[in-house]
């Protein structure tokens, strides 16, 4: 494993960090300094509703002209430097970055505070064109997704298929050049999405994991889709959704590789998605911003770390736990740079990233007391109520993704050589 970087690869994080500083829209430079107090506005029922800092996903749809002009300037920025989608081919408009730099991109871009632009298309979809899609798929969709231009949701979970996925049942019943979708998705983000890449059912008689393709559905507003919001714990009702299929045709050329075959597909990147830094690299950020604000008077004023040698003790150790998170992190790292796929050392980093999520956030909410109910709006809460909120948003950080019980099975089963139970 690799600690330390190259000349060659600290030059190119000398010039990522620059471009960060450079190109960096104001409202989120401001956003990542902590200057932007969380917008409170009230319910239809006249509770309040509590809105995040600003986001690009959300920028690029709002009614603020500023918002959406910053959104797009940023797209703007880094589709110019290939970097809405680093590691793709420069040919596929990414920037064709080595798996390293890839680690140093991200690590800066959490440094800096700085959205995503791209969302699951660049991360996900793209990739999976590039292995399975036709070279006229790849020529529809991929330059759209490098531009930024285009928002895909991803279409996985139903209300009967999270964690056993491969229990889904939209179904897609072929007619001709069409499939037609008579189902449900469940915790996409069709709010902030034009598009979702889907699994769907085509064989019901097949063993469940056999009869599923991967369909990609290009436009949320055609006849017999109905997406609805679903308010999360936290007030906020843009981050979830549910999708609902009633007859719906999607042309049957949008299918990514053969039918029947789409689980395959699927879980191609999913080793590489439970391998991201980015877990690790928030956790980091946000101790160093706690331990800057425990250093000022207020946060001196609103804390228990002085009266508490126990919680101190917690804070170091969730320090030492964010190190040991960014050394599996760099592990998987040089391993995909050595040309070797992860499997389950990714799940290792994803039990241990999302597990460490909710221990950050339970230390700061112990550490903050009773200034912890004040929720985020309310300008008497410590850090406008960041840990307050992550409280509640980690509950089910150990679910989303892959639950720990099945990353556990991997690890038992992969990594030990533990017979199945």
């Amino acid at each position: 494993m690799d600690w330390d970087d190259s000349a060659e690869l600290a030059a190119f994080r000398e010039r990522i960090r620059t471009f960060f500083e450079d190109n960096l829209p104001d409202r989120y430079k401001r956003a990542a300094a902590g200057e932007w107090m969380r917008q409170m506005i009230p319910a239809p029922d006249g509770e309040p509703m509590y809105f995040d800092e600003p986001s690009w996903d959300h920028d690029r749809l709002s009614t603020d002209p500023d918002a959406r002009a910053a959104s797009r300037e940023w797209a703007d920025a880094l589709a110019a430097e290939g970097l809405v989608a680093p590691a793709w081919a420069k040919e596929h408009g990414g920037a064709g970055l080595s798996t390293l730099e890839q680690f140093v991109f991200n690590e800066e871009r959490e440094r800096a505070g700085a959205p995503r632009v791209g969302g699951t298309g660049a991360m996900f979809l793209g990739s999976l064109l590039m292995v399975y899609g036709s070279a006229e798929q790849q020529a529809k969709y991929m330059p759209a997704i490098a531009n930024g231009d285009i928002q895909w949701a991803q279409g996985y979970s139903e209300p009967g298929a999270g964690s056993d996925l491969g229990s889904l049942q939209l179904r897609a019943q072929r007619d001709g050049d069409e499939y037609v979708l008579n189902g449900q998705k469940i915790w996409s983000t069709p709010q902030t999405a034009d598009s979702m890449y889907a699994l769907v059912r085509t064989d019901p008689d097949a063993p469940k994991h056999k009869g599923i393709s991967f369909l990609m559905i290009e436009d949320f507003h055609i006849d017999g889709i109905t997406m609805r919001p679903i308010e999360n714990a936290v007030f906020d009702h843009s981050s979830f959704g549910e999708t609902f299929f009633d007859d719906a045709r999607v042309p049957a050329e949008n299918r990514i590789g053969e039918e029947n075959s789409g689980w395959y597909v699927a879980m191609t990147l999913m080793d590489f998605d439970r391998a991201s830094i980015s877990n690790t690299a928030e956790d980091r950020s946000l101790l160093g911003d706690l331990k800057e604000f425990l250093e000022t008077p207020e946060g001196a004023a609103k804390s228990r770390l002085a009266e508490s040698a126990t919680i101190r003790a917690e804070l170091t150790d969730r320090a030492i736990e964010i190190e040991v998170g960014y050394n599996l992190s760099l592990r998987l790292a040089s391993l995909q740079a050595k040309g070797l796929i992860p499997n389950y050392e990714a799940s290792i980093g994803q039990v241990f990233s999302k597990a460490l999520n909710q221990r950050m956030a339970r230390t700061g909410t112990v550490i903050f007391g009773l200034y912890s109910n004040l929720w985020p709006g309310d300008e008497r809460a410590p850090m406008t109520g960041e840990f307050t909120r992550s409280y509640v948003r980690t509950i089910p950080s150990t679910i989303a993704g892959g639950s720990a019980e099945i990353q556990r099975n991997v690890i038992a089963t992969r990594g030990l050589g533990l017979p199945r139970g």
